[in-house]
């Protein structure tokens, strides 16, 4: 079944034609790659963009849609394993990069915030410090202390939820404009062969064996999700996600509801690069939509799709070791619809020899074997 954000019509798109070798050719038509084709090619380098696909088919177009400030790692677990510094950057960072993301996607993204809920005693204890760290640093978000049939929730403030494919198509009809060539439906097995100065491998959890080098350093992921048929009334008025992330959900704007998660029922199985759902995992999906919808909710719509894991919770953003002019954008731990925007820039800046300071904290060769 496909995806509910794929569903949309694709607006015609005025394609580039990038003739013989460009300077930077971009595996990926992802949020990812579209973001740095946009970036390089605005700038005026020559970009080709692949995909064996079409343009947000893969994780851009198969993901819950939330659009969160921060990273995987809460924020005061960032503070002790990345510094204190750091992490008040990346959170910086990326509110500024959902800002960015604003002004270009239009009616694709509404920023109601969201609610971090806890689902039982230890989890309340989790997100308590959680917030007080982000109050520490001047971050906006409200303790909650009560939260019907959970145990206390951050209400963090400028969170929004986006319709993803319908963000990447227009990124990508910006990014031809700018005059970008777009090549669906071709795969690429072997970045050698691309003719470009420069390769930036951009499909987090997809074709990783195109950089054997970082193969280690990825985990592929498998996400499911479920849409229901719209309901008769508002039952959620913004993204919300308990459990360490693991159960998140939503009301769209047609008042469908959107599920997804559950990977830890069977985590073992859900590490995996197989784009498809499972039983185990979609019945645990059908039983909490049940309950978030008081039964009335029914499924039209399930998938699955791909994302890619990493050791430290933060993406691999530069060069890869040992191949000269080999980039890779990737590894946004669930993530990916504001930090793979906002990665997407930043790879491209520094390709543009503009080099931001953040790189360092997403360099690849920290996590390479």
């Amino acid at each position: 079944m496909n995806p509910y954000w794929l569903e949309e019509p694709v607006a015609e798109r005025v394609n580039g034609r990038q003739d013989g070798r460009v300077d930077v050719a971009i595996v990926g038509a992802g949020v990812t790659g579209c973001s740095a084709a946009l970036r390089l090619a605005e700038a005026g380098l020559r970009v080709r963009v692949h995909d064996r696909r079409a343009v947000a088919e893969g994780a851009s177009g198969r993901n819950g849609g939330f659009a969160l400030r921060g990273g995987a790692a809460r924020y005061d677990v960032a503070r002790e394993t990345y510094g204190a510094d750091e992490s008040r950057a990346l959170w910086r960072w990326t509110e500024e990069t959902l800002d960015e993301m604003e002004e270009l996607a239009g009616d694709a993204l509404h920023r109601p915030g969201s609610y971090r809920l806890a689902a039982d005693e230890e989890e309340r204890e989790n997100i308590r410090a959680e917030y007080e760290a982000l109050h520490e640093d001047g971050f906006a978000a409200d303790w909650l202390d009560e939260f019907p049939r959970f145990h206390g929730a951050i209400r963090h403030h400028g969170d929004g939820s986006i319709q993803p494919a319908r963000f990447v198509r227009r990124l990508a009809s910006r990014a031809a404009a700018a005059g970008a060539e777009f090549r669906e439906h071709d795969p690429v097995v072997d970045v050698e062969q691309l003719d470009a100065e420069r390769v930036l491998v951009a499909t987090d959890g997809y074709g990783r064996d195109l950089v054997p080098e970082l193969a280690d350093a990825i985990w592929p992921a498998r996400g499911q999700v479920v849409v229901s048929e719209p309901l008769d009334r508002v039952l959620y008025d913004r993204p919300h996600y308990a459990r360490q992330g693991f159960d998140y959900w939503q009301q769209l704007p047609d008042r469908r509801l959107l599920l997804g998660g559950f990977r830890d029922v069977s985590i073992m199985d859900e590490l995996t690069d197989v784009e498809e759902t499972t039983p185990t995992i979609q019945a645990s999906l059908e039983r909490f939509l049940g309950e978030l919808s008081g039964g009335e909710a029914r499924i039209s719509h399930r998938w699955a799709g791909i994302f890619a894991l990493t050791q430290d919770m933060l993406p691999l953003v530069g060069p890869v070791p040992g191949r000269d002019g080999v980039w890779i954008a990737a590894g946004y731990s669930g993530h990916g619809n504001v930090m793979g925007f906002g990665c997407g820039s930043l790879v491209a800046d520094a390709m543009l020899g503009r080099a931001p300071e953040l790189l360092g904290l997403f360099e690849p060769e920290r996590l390479a074997a």
